[in-house]
């Protein structure tokens, strides 16, 4: 667990509120790319002005997706599981959401497939008020805690957190707050935490609240954000899904490599967050440092950490349908 009040960068909370309000209000944003290029769209589980998505955002505008011939639109999701649904539907070509979630929807019928994840370790992030007495998944009981929505894959990890200590979301008061109201509760003090990503925790100090992050992964085998595309899209354009994935990848390692100089390009890309450049700097280092460490091919995905998942979530009444752990991934499309 990391357990110390992180003195992160501000952001003016107006900033992030218009911010997400407009990326949530423009829905689908496309790339301008070369007449040539094949058309694709990838569908984010939340605006995709959002830090977390940042190697999408860099892959974009330094020119990976044109130069790998493909003409990407955005649109956004109601959250990891709406995605996965869309992904499996055929309505987009890839979707983001969290390594797990197929292990969610496969069961009941969705066909999908992870591609590739951003990192080794695990996404949510347990982000709780250090005045909360929270240190360990344990003292969640009787705490409020909130999520972005119900549909989006976090909240089931935050349901795996809760099991691993023996704890159900009848012993907490779970509100699915937004985009926003995710970390505006908690730092209103009307929640004790979020099941949340490194992203929000800027804003919350830039509201001179005192956090303390609890690490998941430490608990249970939670895994990192991935791309998502259907068993249909893998075999009738598995080009198409290898340069998304590629140039996606780049991205991830740009901000490995120099977190602080992706940060500043990132900021031209995206200007919502204009004159916010140390806030986004303090959240690529700490995706670089423990987030996508954990790899050995880079955006490979952990066959033995999804089944030690997969069993786990049967164990605690999460899923009842096991799937063939190699019906829920494919790593033909990772590495640079």
């Amino acid at each position: 667990m990391t357990n110390n009040s992180f003195k992160t960068p501000g952001i003016d909370r107006r900033t992030v509120c218009a911010g997400l309000g407009a990326g949530l209000a423009t829905g689908l944003v496309p790339f301008r790319a070369a007449s040539a290029a094949e058309k694709a769209t990838y569908l984010f589980p939340a605006p995709p002005i959002l830090p977390a998505f940042g190697p999408i955002q860099l892959a974009k505008g330094r020119g990976y997706f044109e130069k790998a011939g493909v003409d990407l639109a955005f649109a956004v999701g109601k959250g990891g599981v709406d995605v996965a649904q869309q992904v499996g539907a055929g309505n987009a070509t890839v979707g983001g959401i969290v390594g797990d979630g197929p292990i969610l929807v496969r069961g009941n019928g969705v066909p999908v497939k992870i591609v590739c994840v951003f990192g080794g370790r695990g996404f949510m992030q347990m982000v709780v008020r250090a005045d909360s007495g929270v240190t360990k998944p344990a003292d969640l009981k009787g705490k409020t805690i909130t999520v972005m929505s119900y549909q989006d894959t976090t909240y089931y990890a935050l349901l795996g957190l809760l099991a691993s200590a023996g704890l159900s979301k009848a012993d907490v008061n779970i509100q699915a707050a937004g985009p926003t109201g995710v970390w505006q509760l908690v730092a209103a003090g009307k929640a004790a935490g979020m099941a949340g990503v490194p992203d929000w925790v800027p804003p919350l100090q830039a509201a001179n609240v005192k956090v303390n992050i609890l690490q998941t992964e430490e608990y249970f085998p939670h895994m990192a954000q991935g791309i998502a595309a259907s068993d249909t899209t893998i075999k009738t354009k598995p080009e198409i899904v290898g340069k998304i994935v590629k140039a996606a990848l780049h991205g991830m390692k740009d901000i490995m490599d120099d977190p602080a100089g992706a940060a500043e390009d990132f900021v031209k890309f995206v200007p919502t967050w204009k004159g916010k450049e140390a806030a986004i700097k303090w959240t690529f280092a700490y995706y670089a440092k423990n987030v996508y460490p954990g790899q050995k091919v880079i955006g490979e995905v952990n066959g033995e950490r999804l089944k030690k998942l997969e069993a786990f979530y049967i164990d605690k009444g999460i899923i009842h349908n096991k799937v063939p752990v190699d019906e829920l991934y494919t790593n033909q499309f990772v590495g640079l």
